[in-house]
């Protein structure tokens, strides 16, 4: 964020507004072997979004061999990665680093190219430096607005939590930027985000508005009680061009989101 400037709270639902000159930075990287993924972990690549006067412009980056600088990849790449995964066995990918243009497919929003991450609810929890993100940027001067206690996000990962929760955050965060209003499969008629409440925009018995193969030959796009039988969880399950969700940087399966997906359905009551 610019010096002398800061960021303004919106809602907990809605990507904090910044000032003309913040830039966002997220750095992708992988560890070589997932078993001990802090150790030896290697950068990739680079993704800036910059909020410039006539609106925010996206700016992928990819790392040399050498991790000593990343430069400017309007093209994209392909990468050939190799590490060892959490069950110990061996995995090669072809990853894609999108192209500039490609970078429009999540993160456009009606006309516009928009931040996706950045809500008060995702930063609501601690950060890196011990403290919560929220009360720290506020002292520090980079955030005006926020109000003192705002309700988190459900943590995937967290056990202790509801089915219903820890799915609902994992449809909210990997796939309702583009399956929303106004974003790029809005024409879907899915609303996946964490505030949508109606069960039929949810998919739950709904029928897809283009039945093709991505469909696989379900008539739903979740069917309560029958995670199989779902369009949804079918989509996830499949890394095949043409089927799979999300279209663009899936070269495997989530199987940890996948089963959490699967089991929230799976619990539905017909």
């Amino acid at each position: 964020v610019p010096e002398g400037e800061a960021a303004a709270y919106r809602g907990g639902e809605d990507v904090l507004d910044f000032p003309v000159g913040t830039v966002l930075i997220k750095t992708f990287a992988f560890a070589p072997d997932l078993r001990t993924p802090a150790e030896g972990e290697r950068y990739r690549e680079t993704r800036l979004l910059i909020h410039k006067a006539d609106g925010w412009a996206a700016y992928p980056y990819v790392w040399n061999e050498g991790e000593t600088e990343a430069r400017y990849a309007p093209a994209g790449a392909w990468l050939d990665l190799a590490y060892t995964d959490p069950s110990g066995t061996p995995v090669e990918i072809n990853y894609r680093v999108p192209n500039q243009n490609q970078c429009k497919t999540c993160h456009q929003l009606g006309d516009a190219i928009a931040p996706i991450g950045p809500k008060a609810r995702n930063l609501s929890h601690e950060g890196p430096l011990g403290v919560g993100q929220i009360e720290d940027w506020t002292a520090r001067g980079m955030l005006f607005g926020a109000p003192g206690n705002i309700d988190a996000i459900a943590n995937v990962h967290d056990a202790s939590l509801s089915l219903d929760a820890r799915a609902r955050a994992y449809l909210d965060i990997n796939c309702a930027h583009c399956h929303r209003p106004g974003a790029t499969a809005s024409n879907s008629g899915l609303d996946l985000r964490w505030e949508q409440k109606s069960p039929e925009a949810l998919g739950i018995g709904k029928r897809p508005v283009a039945a093709g193969r991505g469909a696989g030959g379900h008539l739903f796009d979740i069917v309560p009680g029958a995670p199989d039988a779902s369009i949804l969880t079918y989509r996830m399950a499949s890394a095949e061009p043409g089927v799979a969700m999300p279209e663009l940087g899936k070269s495997t399966v989530d199987d940890d989101g996948l089963d959490i997906v699967r089991r929230w359905i799976a619990q539905m009551r017909p």
